[in-house]
C-alpha cells in the first residue's frame, strides 16, 4: 500500500503528529470557485484552514473515532462497534446521551490509514498520562483516540446552576495511557494552561478545552450573596478547585460552536 499526493503534498503540512495520529493541515484550498476564492485567500492568511486527523494505524494500537467523522480508509482495516454486551450497549446509550458525544464511536483496528473529514477547527493531541492520567474534556470536542483510551461520563459537582454556568450535567472523562485528539476552537499557541495547588480557577463562561480528573468541577455564584454576585455582573461562574490542570481557550467567542462566522462547512 502507498499513498500519494497526501501528507506528501505541497499545500499540505503535518503541523502535530503523537501516536498513531497526524494532524494534516491544507495552507491552501483550490477548490474553491471564483466567487469565495478572495474570502478563501485571507481566511487561509489568518489561519483558518481545513485540517484532517491521518490515524497510521499498526496492527497493535487501533483508533475510535467520533461517529461519522470517517472520510476515506486504506488496507487491512476491521471496523466494529466497540460494544462488548447489551449492558455496554445501553451504558454507551446513555453516556451519549448526557455528553453531547455520538453514543457508539466506531474502533478502526488493523493494518492501514484512516483519514478522516476535513474540519475548521484545530486538532490538539493529548496523553491524559501526563495530566494526571485521566481528564475531562468539554463537550463536543471529542475527536478521536487510541483504543488504549477508556471512555465514562463524570457528573458536574453541585449541578442545580449548570444551565447558566454554559455546561452541561455530564462530561466525558479519558482515562489511561495514549492519545486524544480534540477538535479545539482555538490552536495550541493559543491556550493558556493554569496548574493548580490546591487552590481554584474561576471562569466566567464556557472556556475550558479540558481538566485534569482530580479537580473538583462546580457551578457557583461569583459571590456569597445574589445581591453581589448581581453588583458584580458576572452571575454564575465555573469553579475548578484542588490540584491539578486546566487547558483555557479564552479567546474563543463560542466554545460550543466556533465555526460560526467564517463558513466552515
Amino acid at each position: 500500500m502507498r499513498i500519494y499526493n497526501l501528507t506528501d503534498n505541497d499545500d499540505a503540512a503535518i503541523v502535530a503528529q503523537q501516536g498513531i495520529f497526524q494532524v494534516m493541515e491544507w495552507k491552501r484550498d483550490f477548490s474553491v470557485t471564483y466567487g469565495s476564492a478572495m474570502d478563501a485567500y485571507y481566511a487561509s492568511e489568518m489561519n483558518v484552514r481545513r485540517r484532517q486527523l491521518v490515524c497510521n494505524l499498526n496492527g497493535k494500537t487501533g483508533a475510535v473515532v467520533q461517529a461519522g467523522a470517517m472520510q476515506w480508509a486504506v488496507g487491512h482495516i476491521e471496523v466494529t462497534t466497540g460494544v462488548k454486551g447489551v449492558g455496554d450497549f445501553i451504558g454507551k446509550l446513555a453516556r451519549g446521551a448526557v455528553t453531547n458525544e455520538s453514543a457508539v464511536k466506531p474502533e478502526y483496528h488493523g493494518n492501514g490509514v484512516v483519514v478522516l473529514e476535513p474540519t475548521y477547527r484545530h486538532v490538539l493531541l493529548l496523553d491524559p498520562s501526563q495530566m494526571g492520567g485521566a481528564i475531562t474534556v468539554n463537550d463536543g470536542l471529542f475527536y478521536a483516540c487510541e483504543t488504549t483510551i477508556q471512555q465514562r461520563a463524570v457528573m458536574v459537582s453541585r449541578p442545580s446552576a449548570m444551565v447558566a454556568g454554559g455546561e452541561g450535567l455530564f462530561n466525558l472523562s479519558l482515562t489511561g495511557q495514549g492519545t486524544v485528539a480534540l477538535e479545539s476552537p482555538v490552536p495550541a499557541s493559543e491556550i493558556v494552561t493554569v496548574d493548580l495547588e490546591n487552590d481554584e480557577l474561576k471562569v466566567d463562561g464556557n472556556f475550558a478545552i479540558a481538566w485534569t480528573n482530580g479537580l473538583q468541577f462546580t457551578v457557583e455564584r461569583s459571590t456569597k450573596t445574589l445581591i453581589g454576585s448581581a453588583a458584580s455582573g458576572e452571575g454564575l461562574v465555573n469553579v475548578y478547585r484542588g490540584t491539578g490542570r486546566v487547558l483555557l481557550a479564552p479567546v474563543a467567542a463560542n466554545l460550543a460552536n466556533p465555526n460560526v462566522g467564517f463558513g466552515a462547512a
